[in-house]
């Protein structure tokens, strides 16, 4: 009985640390895609800008010799 008990009682601990884990991997997760959320923002805004900037007068002729 006593093999019985100790042995629920490591699988309640397995259990607790498993949910842990999971929850670790979600918040890790989360950050992760809210990094990316905001590098894929930066890049638009740098996308936008060097669109604008291949526009300029000055760059015209560079342009034309592409």
């Amino acid at each position: 009985m006593e093999a019985i008990k100790k042995k629920m009682q490591m699988l309640k601990l397995d259990k607790e640390n498993a949910i842990d884990r999971a929850e670790q991997a979600e918040s890790d997760k989360k950050a992760a895609e809210d990094k990316c959320k905001q590098l894929d923002d930066e890049l638009a805004g740098l996308t936008d800008v060097s669109t604008k900037a291949w526009d300029l007068p000055e760059l015209q002729s560079t342009r034309k010799g592409l």
